[in-house]
């Protein structure tokens, strides 16, 4: 057994101020205190430890240390605010521990790891690790800018990217790449492909590979399956130096029953609601946070100030709030307990989302929220002083469903279900819109985005073309889960590498040649992005020509006098000699066309461009005459003077 050293309680982090605002629910920098800091003390180099566990009776540390023994290193008590504390010498950067807590009820005793730990062991294991968080960062030209890179009104073009899977080493039993690895590799992919963000499906450390992140249990520590924390700063450091944003998922909708980590902290319901009617997610069988208790706010609210402060990630997109939302939610009658008020809003989650998104803009005013909330909830991306609950952006939902509807359709039966692409711009302005098509749409049988595609071959990738093109033509922000952007076919598997050997055939080469050029002419056009949050910003030009699945619309900015005109035609049937309006005359150039040869494409097109006519239609005084290319969309260009 190692050399036992004695425990030293004259050394702390909480004052009393701090255990005020804790107990008060406003502690908002608790990684600062609690969990495990390594320090010098009167020249004695060690670790304090420190612990929220309020209905513990006793609480040790134990770990390499002192060979595990159990019961040798007792914290104290700071009485009424529930911290036990403590500082042990010769404890330093690498060692592994764990608390030994022995509840006050039914002598039920459990080791936990630590919450607030920043580095955990990889899975299975399950200890804590004494570290730092030292990093000489390099991306100050981008946080200096940030502001503006994040702003509505700039272009937002998203990767949505899984850590373990974006690429792995089949030589080396299949392995995932690491942190550093992937700051060179997704790197240079990224950038080459012209998206301006990163989102990372959830680094936060998790014990089930299969979770994909979402069932988080280290809520302060990367992921220690690609490396240390220093490793994955360095990720998101490379990334700033060249220009792409990193928005991280986050988990504050529920969290997993494992007996090592918050579920059943102190021997009770410490960070969920006792009564499984309000605690217990059936579908998940995951636990929900008690966002009512004041401790728990405090818990949730420093962590996501933790991620936007210490790694600079540019924004939070908050997993599953809907579910956070309603109290019925993936509840049967009987199953639920009502509000105060005998309905079914969450209220207390409605208020810690709202102070979650206060926090959050007073103290990084430059990052983004986004809300994954998959219902009609009012208000989501509105202020909270407007009654809003305060996110600057959310998944449109409704967009992505009926889109990949109506694009699953034969064209033949499109004409028959025309308003599925059309039924959005009814409420598109009501909200800070994301267009996802995300991972959720490529697993449990739902075939990837190639897949869902009708007919032949050639005819799946011009579909697919095409639906990326609407996507970039419609307004709101672009997220597109990675594989998707080369057409993979198989689905998403969380534990096999992207299918990057299809990039040899043409069609699949083609395709990633069109979603970096749809990028370039999205980041390059202000007409494409700066009013994207703003009807001002759109205006159909004809979205009733189901007959024939054409639609056609306008995109503008309001620093410009350019004119972005995009045309869609959703079957494979070459329209020539087709008449579109047009709001000025002169020379409209093709500045994109889905068809070309360079995508996969038949060639069909206008031959650069097409000088607009005198002749009034759709009540403009120009029309253009177009040839519309199969189961495509073009872009044309106008500018003031061309």
């Amino acid at each position: 057994m190692a050399e036992q050293q004695p425990v030293s309680y004259d050394v702390t982090l909480m004052t009393d101020n701090d255990l005020y605002l804790f107990n008060e629910g406003s502690h908002f920098s608790l990684h600062e205190k609690l969990g495990a800091h390594a320090m010098s003390v009167r020249g004695l180099e060690g670790t304090y430890f420190a612990v929220w566990a309020p209905n513990a009776d006793r609480v040790f540390v134990m770990g390499s240390f002192n060979g595990w023994e159990k019961e040798t290193h007792p914290l104290r008590s700071r009485g009424s605010s529930g911290i036990w504390e403590g500082f042990i010498p010769n404890i330093g950067k690498g060692t592994l521990y764990k608390y030994r807590i022995h509840s006050r009820y039914l002598g039920y005793r459990v080791e936990k790891a630590d919450p607030f730990s920043i580095f955990n062991e990889i899975p299975p294991k399950t200890a804590s690790i004494v570290w730092d968080l030292n990093y000489l960062w390099n991306d100050r030209q981008w946080m200096d800018k940030r502001r503006d890179r994040n702003a509505l009104t700039k272009p937002m073009a998203i990767y949505e990217a899984h850590i373990g899977s974006w690429k792995r080493v089949a030589e080396e039993a299949n392995r995932s790449l690491s942190y550093r690895e992937l700051a060179d590799q997704l790197t240079e992919y990224v950038a080459r492909m012209g998206f301006t963000h990163v989102e990372f499906l959830p680094v936060m450390h998790h014990p089930f590979f299969g979770s994909w992140g979402y069932q988080t249990t280290g809520y302060f520590a990367p992921s220690a399956n690609y490396g240390t924390p220093q490793d994955f700063m360095f990720l998101v450091d490379r990334l700033h130096q060249n220009g792409i944003g990193v928005i991280l998922d986050w988990v504050p909708s529920h969290f997993p029953t494992d007996e090592h980590g918050l579920a059943f902290f102190d021997g009770s319901h410490l960070y969920e609601h006792a009564d499984p009617r309000q605690g217990l997610h059936r579908e998940w069988d995951s636990y929900i946070y008690n966002y009512g208790r004041r401790e728990v706010q405090s818990f949730l609210i420093s962590n996501a100030l933790f991620w936007l402060d210490r790694y600079h990630a540019d924004g939070l997109r908050v997993d599953a709030v809907a579910s956070m939302l309603y109290l019925d939610y993936a509840r049967k009658e009987g199953e639920w307990i009502p509000n105060q008020y005998g309905g079914r809003e969450n209220i207390e989650a409605i208020e810690f989302l709202r102070r979650f998104n206060l926090e959050v803009y007073k103290s990084h005013p430059d990052t983004q929220t986004i809300a994954e909330e998959s219902t009609a909830w009012p208000m989501v991306s509105r202020p909270t002083y407007v009654g809003g609950l305060g996110f600057g952006l959310k998944w449109d939902m409704g967009w992505m469903h009926d889109t990949l509807e109506y694009m699953s359709q034969d064209p033949v039966f499109r004409k028959y279900h025309h308003n599925k692409v059309t039924f959005r711009m009814l409420y598109a302005f009501h909200e800070n819109f994301v267009l996802p098509l995300s991972h959720d749409e490529v697993v449990y049988g739902k075939r990837s985005l190639l897949g869902k595609m009708p007919g032949d071959d050639w005819q799946k990738f011009a579909n697919l073309r095409l639906l990326f093109g609407y996507m970039y033509a419609q307004p709101g922000k672009k997220l597109l889960f990675m594989g998707g952007e080369f057409g993979q076919w198989r689905e998403w598997v969380h534990d096999a590498s992207l299918e990057w050997d299809l990039l040899r055939f043409p069609f699949h080469a083609g395709m990633q040649n069109w979603v970096a050029d749809l990028n370039r002419l999205y980041k390059e056009e202000p007409a494409l992005h700066e009013l994207d949050c703003d009807p001002a910003g759109f205006e159909w030009i004809d979205c009733s020509d189901a007959e024939s699945s054409v639609l056609s619309l306008m995109r503008e900015a309001g620093s410009t006098d350019t004119v972005i005109l995009a045309a869609c035609n959703f079957t494979p049937i070459v329209r020539r000699n087709y008449r579109v309006g047009a709001p000025r005359g002169g020379l409209w150039r093709e500045v994109l066309n889905s068809d070309a040869a360079h995508y996969g494409g038949s060639g069909q097109g206008n031959l650069g461009g097409v000088e607009a006519s005198p002749v009034p239609v759709h009540g403009r005084h120009h029309s253009l005459t177009l040839t519309l290319p199969p189961l495509a969309v073009v872009f044309f260009k106008s500018e003031m003077g061309s």
